[in-house]
């Protein structure tokens, strides 16, 4: 079982979370208690990354579901990065991709980020 999992943050609440392999029933444990411990160090603005992800199911869907209600709470938000049609097709059907705002390059997120959080003026 190919799975990993690295944490980067970007700003004071601001972090990026990269999953590689499959998350499912045995790996997604590991995923929620990452996102947990950043959302608890204050993260208001999490991207998770899948885009060396290839499988999800519906376990990674809970952990995402229930980390988007625990940030909005405090006014965060939480984008994804996937450019696996497979696993964007998953969002679609679930009617996810209505919840979440779904990025196809680490990039693309970071700038949507970067202008999210800069004061207007």
């Amino acid at each position: 079982m190919n799975f990993d999992i690295k944490t980067e943050q970007l700003s004071d609440d601001s972090y990026v979370i990269s999953l590689a392999g499959e998350v499912d029933l045995y790996t997604a444990p590991e995923f929620k208690q990452q996102l947990l411990e950043v959302i608890g160090q204050g993260g208001k603005h999490v991207i998770v990354d899948f885009s060396s992800t290839t499988f999800i199911d519906s376990t990674t869907l809970g952990v995402l579901v229930g980390g988007v209600k625990r940030l909005r709470t405090n006014d965060g938000q939480l984008s994804l990065v996937c450019s696996d049609r497979n696993i964007t097709k998953i969002f679609e059907i679930t009617g996810l991709d209505r919840v979440f705002a779904i990025y196809g390059t680490r990039d693309e997120a970071v700038s949507k980020l970067d202008s999210a959080t800069q004061p207007s003026s």
